[in-house]
């Protein structure tokens, strides 16, 4: 085919097999490393994950690169994630990661160098238009890449998506790859298993503030609200015991007062009720009324919603929990049809 491909290769297995089937099935491919910025106080691995992805390029005998884009991901995934934070908000940085990075500058990067397409070890479909989900319902990630459009699309490869977790790790060990054996990431893109607290702890001051029950009552203590988001039933302090030992949820959070207000009862969005969203992505024309399904969770089961107007959804049945900062994401059977930010 001769068709020039950037593969964006993390050191991790999807990418590299992603690399590997591309490269059987005849495309010019190119392994990138991306190099992100990472907090001081984290233990660095990029350099070991490089060198993970630099041994399948060279048993693949494919061009390896090294691309910086610190600078993209500190401002618009970092910085954008604690911002949100900052205004009592529960943002997804993967989300963004996605737009920002891999399908923003990584893209741009790489058309402007002469690639026809890039690719990455996402479990997703394209057919150069629509984002589909994967194969392998239980790994899809068309969750994270709802902002994708078809101008977009049309440049970019997912060859593990149509293909089963672990048949990929068979694929591996075929192609003799030298990470067939390493453990999937975990945690915020990029930058791994960090408890997202403890990042934000460093660029957010904690402040003690009380927290009530539904009928105002004080019965315990957080370090600070914008540490929480709404449906979290961990991290503050109950110090008011009642007879029932049942855990309590986040279901409310005053950002001026410093308050959390919790709940037995879980948050959820009844039928009914209206969420409204911003900066949407919809890859086809909604019409008022139109009925998809949705989730505002990755891996959340898909509720039934009702397009009121191209920025506002009502949910029909299931859970749409309304956390603003959080990501809508519609899907018209198989095809994911874009989303939203919840206002």
């Amino acid at each position: 085919m001769n068709k020039k491909v950037f593969v964006g290769m993390s050191g991790g297995v999807d990418s590299s097999v992603t690399a590997a089937l591309l490269k059987e099935q005849g495309y010019d491919v190119t392994g990138v490393f991306i190099k992100v910025w990472q907090p001081d106080f984290l233990e660095c691995t990029w350099k070991e994950d490089r060198l993970d992805a630099m041994r399948v390029a060279s048993v693949l005998d494919i061009p390896f690169l090294t691309l910086d884009l610190e600078k993209e991901y500190k401002e618009g995934v970092i910085d954008y994630m604690i911002d949100e934070y900052r205004k009592g908000r529960t943002p997804n940085p993967d989300v963004m990661c996605n737009r920002e990075v891999k399908f923003g500058a990584f893209l741009e990067w790489a058309r402007n160098e002469g690639a026809d397409f890039v690719a990455t070890g996402h479990y997703a479909q394209t057919d150069g238009k629509s984002l589909i989900v994967s194969k392998d319902k239980n790994k899809d990630q068309t969750y994270f890449l709802w902002t994708l459009d078809s101008e977009k699309l049309k440049y970019i490869l997912f060859p593990v998506g149509g293909i089963n977790k672990d048949e990929v790790r068979v694929l591996a060990k075929k192609y003799n790859l030298p990470n067939s054996s390493k453990k999937d990431s975990q945690g915020l893109c990029f930058v791994g298993t960090i408890d997202i607290k403890t990042l934000l702890k460093n660029y957010i001051e904690e402040m003690k503030g009380d927290v009530e029950n539904e009928e105002g009552e004080v019965i315990g203590f957080h370090d600070g609200v914008t540490f929480f988001t709404i449906g979290e039933r961990h991290g503050f302090t109950i110090t008011k015991k009642s007879n029932e030992d049942k855990p309590y949820f986040v279901i409310r959070k005053k950002i001026k007062g410093n308050v959390l207000v919790v709940s037995h009862t879980p948050p959820h969005e009844n039928k009914g009720d209206i969420i409204s969203l911003e900066k949407v992505n919809w890859t086809k024309d909604l019409k008022a009324g139109g009925v998809y399904e949705a989730r505002a969770r990755y891996r959340a089961p898909l509720a039934k919603v009702e397009i009121v107007d191209k920025e506002s959804i009502k949910v029909l049945s299931g859970d749409i929990t309304n956390t603003s900062g959080q990501s809508v994401v519609l899907y018209d059977g198989d095809v994911c049809i874009g989303g939203g930010i919840i206002v």
